[in-house]
Parts: structure tokens; C-alpha cells; sequence
């Protein structure tokens, strides 16, 4: 039976968390990506590999994937998941809707470093929210970011609607 990928809620709750951390959940001195997989998780993406942390996408009994809690990892994972939370990568921000996320790459050196979710569309441009240094509906590219390097690079997925 497939499951729909729920934008809204993922969006709600994205914006009743972007900045303040849901007890439910632990909490990471880098925290973007346990908060966008949160946000995935609220708009119904199923969880599965549990338990070895290398495979999937998942949290439970106090521990996690690696996908769950890192940028890179979560990238990766959404590359190459053929079941259960899936997203197909697009080639610019202007593709992206509500829901959906980008990855940053602040040196350029192949490690992904940030992740966000699309909350807002204004004039075709996407705006995110993140937590580490929480911002709610900021301009997508980072060039205001202490992080931002003239090598950044940027992924984009949109998420499946089905999973």
C-alpha cells in the first residue's frame, strides 16, 4: 500500500519547530538534518533498516541511521533509495515545491555539509527553514551565511509524492 507524502504537515511542522526542538526527539549540536528528517517523518515517510545504522533511514530505541542525523549521509541515501522515503534529484531550486529539500556543499570538496526544507515559494524562488542556526523561511542560497564560500555547491530533490 503506498503511502502519500504529506507536504503540508512536513511544512507545518517545520515551521512550529524551526526554532525550538521537539522532546520527542534528541537533539544534535548539528542538528539540520535530525530536524529535516523530523520534518520528513511529520509529513509521513515511512522508516525503515533498523537496526544498522549504515542502512536506511530511521530512529528508534535511543539510536539512529547515520541518514537520520547527517547531511551527507541523508544526501547519499536519497540518491540511491529504491523503497520506502525516496526523492529524485532536479537540477535547480526553481524545480523544487513545497516540502522539498536542498543540500549544501560549503567547501566544494564533495562533503555535504547542510540541509534544508523548501517552506515557502515566493515568485517561483524556494525559501527554507533549518535548524544549527535556526532560520525560518530564508532565501535559499546561503549567501548570507557565515558557511557560504565562493565554492559552495547546492543539491536539490524533489521528494516522491508516493512512498
Amino acid at each position: 500500500m503506498l503511502v502519500k507524502y504529506n507536504r503540508q504537515a512536513a511544512v507545518q511542522y517545520a515551521e512550529t519547530w524551526w526554532n525550538s526542538y521537539n522532546p520527542n526527539f534528541p537533539i544534535f549540536d548539528v542538528d539540520c538534518t535530525n530536524y529535516i528528517s523530523q520534518c520528513l517523518l511529520a509529513g509521513g515517510a515511512p522508516m525503515r533498516g533498523q537496526p544498522n545504522r549504515q542502512k536506511g533511514w530511521w530512529l528508534g530505541n535511543n539510536t539512529w541511521s547515520l541518514s537520520w542525523s547527517t547531511p551527507h549521509s541523508l544526501r547519499w541515501y536519497l540518491a540511491g533509495s529504491t523503497i520506502g522515503l525516496q526523492a529524485k534529484q532536479v537540477n535547480s531550486a526553481q524545480e523544487l515545491i513545497l516540502g522539498d529539500l536542498i543540500f549544501y556543499d560549503f567547501e566544494g570538496d564533495g562533503r555535504w555539509d547542510h540541509s534544508t526544507i523548501v517552506t515557502r515559494i515566493q515568485d517561483g524562488v524556494p525559501y527554507v527553514n533549518a535548524h544549527t542556526n535556526n532560520s525560518r523561511n530564508r532565501y535559499w542560497d546561503y549567501h548570507d551565511s557565515y558557511a557560504y564560500t565562493s565554492n559552495t555547491k547546492y543539491i536539490f530533490f524533489h521528494v516522491k509524492d508516493d512512498f
